[in-house]
């Protein structure tokens, strides 16, 4: 495909934005070349500046759950929009989002809207400390929950260690607090638990990981959090800014039949603008400001347009409970489709794959853990995603990144999809 007017757009954009892009995995470093450079989208399809046609399985990281540009989400952004853009003062659209959402999700009673997933478990992973007056948290190997100093620690010198920083500008002080356990790792997990267990103010996990690819977790593992959490006093976070209103009307929670402290949402609860929310019962959410002594702000929380957007995509979800087997249809197709191709071949490879969210790893172990995953054969990977981009289907630009897949993607789309699938790993 050409990719020249895209080329010109990067150039141009490195001289005036880091990396020239505003999300590094946007970059391609991971797999090599220059990014296209997206021009509009519609239904199942990206259109670049070149104009390449792209059938999408990333859906913006996962928000656009029923496609690009869905008349539902559009019109109720077009109607919001002739009434002002933003107002810093509460608005019945923050209520009724509110109310929908407590209805969908199970275990939750109040929920707070902010602006991004990030922002989302900053504060829940603050709540959680003024709530429980302890300062530890325990995050999973693998698990991304932001860009927050909390969250960018690799692990220490021994199994169960306190954590160090993975990125300058995180202090040590911040990353000592956070400690790392392997992902799927029950003895592990105990061993921290009795070690550190009076010390923790949460756990926080993705229960369905979407950033090692998509990793499910091995039989009773969420239930091992959930009583590990009872029995030292430790709130449980479920991070399901991928997984929320993704997996199910009340996300990962609903599918694996496991309760969370503290949930936090992003992507599909925006409809396509920047928000995150998080959510729990009442008596932790009135720890929150005004009512409690945890702070927590936003100017632009609760956006009018964010919050009309979302109000939508939420509706539109609870009253079409069928796009969940839709989409889990169209995925286990997917998967069987690129089974039957790799099985052609001499090719060492594990799929993962849970409702709508899928990966491919080119390993000869199942991927199960951030560790399995960083085994896989990432050469052959960037060949596979050149391939693939050049047949006009754009997945994501990482070995580490779940796809998802968005309702809009017809059986016409797969076929093709899987059609290319067996040209390109055919020459891998």
């Amino acid at each position: 495909m050409i990719k020249i007017n895209s080329q010109a757009f990067f150039k141009q954009a490195k001289k005036v934005i880091p990396g020239g892009v505003n999300s590094p995995v946007r970059a391609f470093n991971a797999v090599g070349g220059s990014p296209i450079f997206i021009k509009k989208a519609k239904g199942a399809y990206l259109f670049d500046e070149d104009g390449n046609k792209y059938i999408d399985f990333i859906s913006s990281w996962g928000p656009m759950i029923i496609g690009h540009a869905h008349p539902f989400i559009i019109d109720s952004i077009k109607k919001q929009a002739d009434y002002g853009t933003s107002y810093g003062i509460p608005t019945a659209l923050e209520t009724k989002i509110a109310e929908l959402a407590v209805k969908m999700v199970p275990n939750i009673d109040k929920i707070r809207f902010v602006n991004s997933g990030t922002e989302a478990c900053m504060s829940a992973v603050r709540l959680a400390r003024g709530y429980t007056n302890r300062e530890k948290v325990l995050k999973f190997s693998g698990c991304y929950h932001g860009h927050a100093d909390s969250f960018l620690i690799q692990a220490g010198s021994g199994a169960s260690t306190l954590g160090t920083p993975n990125s300058p500008g995180v202090t040590k002080a911040s990353a000592s607090n956070t400690i790392l356990v392997d992902y799927n790792n029950k003895e592990q997990l105990i061993e921290t638990f009795k070690n550190n267990g009076k010390e923790l103010a949460a756990v926080i996990l993705e229960p369905i990981a979407g950033n090692m690819g998509c990793v499910i977790p091995s039989e009773g593992f969420v239930e091992l959090i959930r009583e590990l959490c009872n029995e030292y006093g430790v709130l449980l976070i479920f991070d399901e800014v991928m997984t929320g209103f993704r997996l199910a009307p009340g996300g990962a929670q609903e599918v694996l039949g496991v309760k969370a402290d503290i949930i936090t949402f992003g992507k599909v609860i925006g409809g396509g603008l920047p928000v995150g929310a998080f959510a729990g019962k009442d008596e932790i959410m009135n720890f929150l400001a005004p009512v409690g002594p945890v702070y927590q702000a936003g100017t632009l929380s609760g956006n009018p347009i964010a919050m009309s957007a979302g109000l939508s995509m939420l509706t539109y979800l609870n009253e079409h409970n069928e796009v969940y087997s839709s989409l889990s249809e169209k995925t286990n197709y997917l998967r069987k489709g690129m089974e039957k191709a790799l099985d052609k071949t001499k090719i060492s490879y594990h799929i993962n794959s849970l409702g709508s969210m899928i990966s491919l790893h080119f390993s000869d172990e199942p991927v199960v853990d951030f560790k399995t995953a960083q085994k896989g054969d990432n050469d052959r990977f960037k060949k596979y995603f050149h391939g693939m981009l050049d047949e006009g289907v754009y997945l994501p630009p990482s070995a580490y990144e779940s796809y998802f897949l968005n309702d809009a993607i017809s059986y016409e789309d797969l076929d093709f999809t899987i059609k290319a699938f067996e040209k390109v790993v055919s020459t891998l």
